[in-house]
């Protein structure tokens, strides 16, 4: 379907200032290809109840904004901000799975209305190489997440000041209505105070691609617009945790919901949340996973070279996130392949808002040179309670991590 046209419409806009401006909307034009859904199939004609519309495929929408009386480009940021709102409610609006029942028959077609299916559990943990947008010092990122993106589905994450490789590790849900088709989109921004924030990046990624009930560890690179395919400019990337948990159980999963607030993977996690009766004493407190994190902090290849004699002399700091208790590993002396094999404890109050970070330094008679590091949640740990994996150095050319993690659990509740 194509459609133009010249509507009157005029917006009221408040800015973060408190200026309120009257913005018009003109010369509209729109096409897109639109899903028609006939049913229920009846025996009277014209032989369907009802019809649903939906847009399945956007594929252009233009239009022009004016201040009336004055000029849209004299507050900074302005004009993109009202467009990009008005293009995501537009979208949210038409969009598949969102779509309009119009009855053709008298009769009750609540069945056809777009209804939640499951539940979205998202870990925001970090990105790393962030484009910077500032001319003096660094960007200050914070996120935005949404499945659909009306104002209050919209997940905000804090702001990290003056960091191009930010640390959140911050919770969101996400009520889910299609998981066949619907995504869900990150934009990361540059915090600029009252001014429009500016976006450095974006990346989506599809619920289909979710195996339901399994976290699913993910870095995605970050472009500037998710529609256009050709992007060669390194913005940076994201890392994020992801569990879909569909409701019900007919798809022979063991559905974790109960009536508290404990977050979807707090309910996973602890499997004993799936009795009723007890989890309505529980409403209102969420569990702390608590227990002992052992780490054991095997070897290191490729490290790359930091002295003249083309060698390094390194050795692994480990600290938590959340409590900052640290250790580190001895220096192995000239190597590029060390090999240390230590085992550290870390007794971990709360492990599903914890992380643990591992940061790789080079020994020197006067100081010390930084190398790399690797950031863990401990999501994994925790469901697994053992495994042996290989960690790349973030901030570093080369070199990778061997690590054992071993988990000891004891989940404990606190009032919320």
């Amino acid at each position: 379907m194509q459609w133009d046209g010249n509507p009157n419409i005029v917006l009221g806009v408040k800015t973060l200032v408190g200026v309120s401006l009257p913005i018009q909307v003109k010369n509209i034009g729109f096409t897109g290809v639109f899903r028609l859904i006939f049913r229920p199939l009846v025996e009277d004609f014209p032989c369907f109840g009802a019809v649903s519309v939906s847009l399945r495929e956007k594929k252009k929408l233009d239009f022009t904004l004016k201040v009336v009386g004055g000029d849209i480009s004299a507050i900074p940021g302005l004009s993109e901000a009202i467009e990009e709102t008005i293009r995501d409610a537009v979208e949210d609006s038409i969009t598949w799975p969102v779509r309009k029942v119009i009855p053709i028959i008298p009769g009750d077609y609540s069945d056809l209305e777009l209804k939640p299916v499951g539940m979205l559990e998202v870990k925001l943990v970090q990105a790393k190489n962030l484009t910077n947008k500032d001319l003096v010092g660094k960007s200050d990122p914070f996120a935005k997440m949404f499945i659909r993106p009306l104002r209050e589905k919209t997940k905000r994450s804090k702001t990290i000041n003056n960091d191009l490789n930010p640390i959140w590790n911050e919770h969101f849900e996400f009520v889910v209505e299609d998981a066949s088709t619907q995504h869900l989109v990150v934009r990361i921004y540059d915090d600029e105070g009252v001014q429009a924030s500016e976006l450095i990046g974006c990346a989506q990624i599809r619920l289909c691609e979710l195996e339901p009930g399994k976290v699913k560890d993910v870095w995605l690179k970050l472009v500037k617009d998710l529609e256009i395919q050709r992007d060669t400019k390194n913005r940076g990337e994201v890392h994020l945790e992801l569990l879909y948990i569909p409701y019900g159980s007919g798809n022979g999963i063991v559905n974790p919901f109960v009536t508290s607030s404990m977050t979807s993977l707090e309910r996973v996690l602890k499997n004993d949340t799936t009795d009723e009766e007890n989890a309505s004493s529980r409403k209102r407190k969420d569990v702390i996973v608590r227990g002992v994190l052992s780490v054991t902090v095997i070897s290191a290849e490729e490290i790359p070279i930091q002295d003249l004699m083309g060698k390094a002399d390194p050795y692994v700091v480990l600290s938590m996130k959340k409590s900052g208790a640290k250790s580190k590993t001895r220096v192995v002396n000239d190597s590029l392949n060390p090999v240390w094999n230590q085992t550290f404890d870390f007794v971990v109050e709360d492990g599903l808002h914890d992380m643990l970070v591992l940061e790789v330094w080079d020994h020197d008679t006067f100081g010390k040179d930084y190398i790399g590091r690797c950031i863990l949640t401990l999501t994994r740990v925790i469901m697994e309670e053992e495994y042996k994996d290989w960690y790349p150095l973030d901030e570093s050319k080369t070199g990778k991590l061997q690590l054992h993690l071993k988990w000891m659990a004891q989940s404990i509740y606190r009032d919320s």
